[in-house]
This record gives structure tokens, sequence and C-alpha cells, in this order.
């Protein structure tokens, strides 16, 4: 039995919730990861996993074994990564996670001047509005938006971004432009699902935030169709100022409501900082933190 294989699907199990789930992450059928499972219980005379038709749940045994697993596991991989050079010099893949519109407008475009000039490191982009966890899904890097609940993650704040409210020049000449939040009552509204409760926007009122409730006449689920629905003249929307800066500097969309925004939001660039950082992770912040901070302060 190899016995780093056995851990490696006994930990794959767990965080996939299945065995069928882990097979075929591993690329195994599910008879040979079954088989692996039941021999490393055999070797270890403990059973580590209760099974049922449902769900797999640890034991106890396997509760500190899932622990010991990973902490040695961790240590192979870092060793593996030494021998490999990856602490003398920039090699190997970097995984990094942005948000969908973010990542495409401005990440993407400093990964590609970073390849240019590190040929020995590879990089998977992963854009997702989803928080993902960047130790369980092994994720080297993670650009957030927002501000960062309390962790052991080490963040490098790189700029800010404002939430703001626009329209195109025409829906403005023919409904007039709001003054105040509560003029929103009279006017049409593209809410977008992602951004915050389609029912009411907030607005900043010194350090306190006011809740405005808005006629929604088009709810959408992403940024691009507000923005899009804007500049046909339908409405008022709320969005994220990177999201809607071609459309502001195109003149298709207006800024309105500015006195009355709320605080902006920070962008920052999250890694798990455990141990010592491996090269190519460390070049890759030196690289992209000062040029993602210049892109965002040519932005709004």
């Amino acid at each position: 039995m190899d016995r780093l294989d056995a851990m490696s699907l006994f930990v794959a199990t767990v965080e996939a919730g299945s065995l069928s789930a882990a097979a075929r992450r591993a690329g195994v059928p599910l008879a040979t990861a079954s088989r692996k499972l039941s021999e490393l219980e055999k070797h270890l005379r403990t059973r580590l996993l209760n099974r049922s038709t449902r769900r797999l749940t640890l034991t106890d045994a396997g509760q500190s074994y899932l622990a010991a697993c990973r902490r040695i596991l961790d240590e192979v991989s870092e060793a593996e990564r030494t021998a490999a050079g990856e602490y003398s010099s920039p090699t190997g893949e970097l995984v990094i996670t942005a948000p969908v519109v973010f990542g495409r407008l401005h990440v993407l475009p400093v990964i590609t001047g970073f390849l240019d000039a590190y040929p020995q490191v590879d990089i998977r982009l992963t854009l997702s509005d989803r928080i993902t966890q960047l130790v369980e899904e092994h994720i080297d890097l993670a650009v957030r938006i927002g501000e960062l609940p309390d962790s052991a993650m080490v963040a490098i704040r790189v700029g800010s971004i404002r939430r703001i409210v626009c329209a195109s020049p025409a829906y403005l000449a023919m409904h007039g432009t709001p003054e105040q939040p509560p003029d929103l009552a009279g006017h049409n509204c593209i809410t977008f699902e992602g951004l915050a409760a389609p029912a009411t926007w907030s607005f900043g009122t010194g350090k306190a935030e006011t809740m405005v409730p808005v006629r929604s006449r088009l709810q959408v689920n992403t940024a691009e169709a507000a923005i899009d629905a804007a500049v046909a003249d339908l409405g008022l929307t709320k969005v994220l100022s990177y999201q809607a800066d071609a459309a502001l500097r195109a003149d298709a969309l207006r800024l309105v409501l500015e006195p009355f925004e709320p605080p902006p939001w920070p962008v920052s660039l999250v890694h798990a900082g455990q141990g010592r950082l491996p090269v190519k992770l460390r070049a890759f912040l030196d690289f992209a933190a000062p040029r993602l901070k210049e892109r965002l302060a040519r932005s709004l």
C-alpha cells in the first residue's frame, strides 16, 4: 500500500464529501478508491469514516488522523517544492482567483505581463464572484473586494473602488437628475442582485449608511446586464466603479448622487502567508501590487 497515496485519497474523500467524488478527482475507478481506503483502515486497525447511503462522517480516530494527514502531506509538498527549486527561483504553477469582471479588466492584463517576464511560471486563473477558501481549495492568491474579516490571512491593499449610481444622458434629460437619495422614489431603477438587496440602495451619511428604497423596473444578476440596460435609457443603476468605467469614459453613462456615495471598498491581494513564501508568489506580489495600484488610481 502506498501510504501517501492512501492519505491523499482519505483527505480528498473528506473534502469532497463522498468517495465517488474523491475517485473522480484522483482519476481512479470508484472500486479502486474504495479498496485503497479499506486497506488504509485495515493497516491502522481502526475505522476512519462512518459510511451511509447519504453521507460520510468522520470517526473520532478519523478526525485526528485527518489533521495528521494534512500536516504530513503539506510537509511532503513543501519538501518537493524546495527540491524543485521553487524557493530559489520563480518556477512552477500559481493558482489565482479574482472576481469575474475585475479579474477580466484588471487582473488578466497584469498576469499577461507577468507571464512574459517570468517564463518558468504558469498561472491558473479562476474568475468567480464566490468567496473561495484558499487553503482548502489549494489557491495561492485571491483578489478580494470589500472589507476583510479578521483571519490569519495576509492582505496587501492595492486600492479601492466606489459604489456608484449612474444613468444615461438621455434618461436624465427626460426624467431629471436626482439631487438627494430620496429622489430615487420617482425614478426607474435597474437593480443588480450581486451588489445589494434589490429593493434598497445604501448611501453614506458621515460614518453611517442610509438605506433608501428604490423602484426596480428591471432586476438582473450581472453588472454587465445592469450597465447595458442603463445605457439603453431604461433607468438608474448602482454598480461598482470599475464595472461602469468604460461606459462612463464614453459618456454613455453619467454619475449621479456622488456626494452621497458610501465609503469605498478596499481591493486586496490575499494569501495564506504560512511559512516561507515560494519565490513565484513573492515575485507575483512584487510585480502585480504596484501595477494594480496604478490601474485603480487611473479608474474612477
